[in-house]
């Protein structure tokens, strides 16, 4: 049964899983154009070999996160902040890579491929963009509040996404990537500001547990509480609606709340910012 809960994966999936799939289709492309037919099977070893390295991180990350979060309850805690706030040091720094570069995913694929690579460097280069896509995806499952809702919402945006990429590479779909890969970047940035803030949230709650600061301490004040409203954002459609969109929490923490929208905040006015400047830099 379909849930809205799946969407914040969904959209992960489609984002990295594109990335993923069209570095592929660039560098098969690239080998036909260079009459290098013969080499098309090493491509495809290091798509398969990305993948792999992605799904043994991914299980023994599981196999982490389970044991630790069956020991304890409050163990648990420290290892969801831990875990969220890793996760987001290396997604802020694809964020910002994002973000600065000037130069499009076709040419840096191109530029790489026309210095008459190896054997072996076509399968590591090819295995070493799809690892960098795969390993950020489970990155933000590993750090998501709901990992079953997220898994599955990302396995499908990476099939949707691999399915997609066939039909561009085969131009039987002509589609707009930029205003994909725009309109992901953003959902990436909100979705990485409520990691934040929750990443705090949960700290914060360990600290209380453990008595290591007092449950009067101010940082413990909720902005708001509208969990008895339309807006909560565990039990109400809309709420729960507006929780996978742009990672809304209907009883926030002060300190969790600025994090939050700080942090998205100050990235969506460098992304709008540089797309006023530049409207026609391309996406990949």
């Amino acid at each position: 049964m379909f849930s809205i809960e799946i969407l914040p994966g969904f959209v992960l999936g489609i984002r990295e899983g594109l990335e993923a799939f069209l570095i592929i289709a660039i560098m098969l492309e690239y080998l036909n154009k260079s009459q290098r037919q013969q080499d098309k099977k090493y491509v495809i070893q290091g798509l398969l070999l990305g993948f792999s390295i992605s799904l043994i991180l991914g299980f023994f990350l599981f196999f982490v996160s389970d044991i630790i979060q069956s020991s304890s309850s409050n163990i648990s805690k420290l290892w969801e902040f831990f875990a969220s706030f890793g996760a987001l040091i290396l997604i802020t720094t694809f964020i910002i890579f994002t973000l600065k570069s000037k130069q499009s995913m076709t040419s840096e694929i191109r530029e790489k491929m026309s210095l008459k690579l190896s054997k072996k460097a076509i399968v590591l280069l090819a295995t070493i963009m799809v690892a960098r896509e795969g390993v950020e995806v489970v990155l933000f499952i590993i750090a998501s509040v709901n990992q079953t809702y997220y898994s599955i919402g990302a396995i499908l945006g990476v099939l949707f996404s691999g399915v997609l990429a066939f039909l561009i590479y085969k131009s039987l779909v002509k589609i707009n990537l930029k205003l994909i890969f725009n309109i992901t970047i953003i959902y990436l940035i909100l979705q990485a500001g409520f990691m934040l803030g929750y990443s705090f949230h949960e700290l914060f709650s360990y600290f209380k547990t453990e008595q290591i600061m007092p449950s009067s301490h101010w940082i413990y004040t909720q902005l708001f509480d509208l969990s008895n409203t339309f807006l909560d954002s565990k039990t109400q459609p809309i709420g729960i609606a507006l929780y996978a969109l742009i990672g809304w929490y209907s009883k926030p923490e002060i300190f969790q709340f600025i994090m939050q929208y700080l942090y998205s905040g100050v990235f969506l006015i460098w992304f709008l910012n540089l797309n006023t400047k530049d409207n026609t830099t391309e996406v990949i």
